[in-house]
């Protein structure tokens, strides 16, 4: 696998994830069953996009911007953690969204491992 293109991808998967939370951030709150966290969706989504033009904008920092992205995959995790509750009307969605995010850490973890060897 090239590191380099999966570094390049997960770019801009963090840009369209972010601007999905900053522009669909009532639909995916809905989705979620987190009607009262909306502004914590928008500074994940703003958190997202940094994080995205930062590896696509500065390659020779790309393990800094991986690791960064490692560090927002546990913040989301977290948060997706909280809103699983029994309670929740939506925890299916929330278990996937969970799932979908450990999926994408992996990626993270295995890049930022990849390109750090050498820093």
């Amino acid at each position: 696998m090239n590191v380099n293109k999966l570094a390049r991808f997960l770019g801009w998967f963090s840009i369209g994830l972010g601007l999905t939370e900053l522009f669909a951030t009532d639909e995916l709150a809905d989705f979620l069953g987190t009607k009262r966290s909306t502004g914590i969706i928008r500074l994940f989504g703003l958190r997202e996009i940094a994080a995205g033009v930062g590896i696509l904008a500065q390659p020779r920092r790309l393990p800094f911007w991986l690791w960064a992205r490692v560090a927002g995959d546990a913040m989301d995790l977290a948060a997706l953690g909280l809103a699983a509750g029994p309670s929740n009307g939506q925890q299916t969605n929330v278990l996937a969204s969970i799932g979908a995010v450990a999926g994408v850490t992996a990626l993270d973890i295995y890049a930022a491992e990849k390109l750090s060897v050498g820093v």
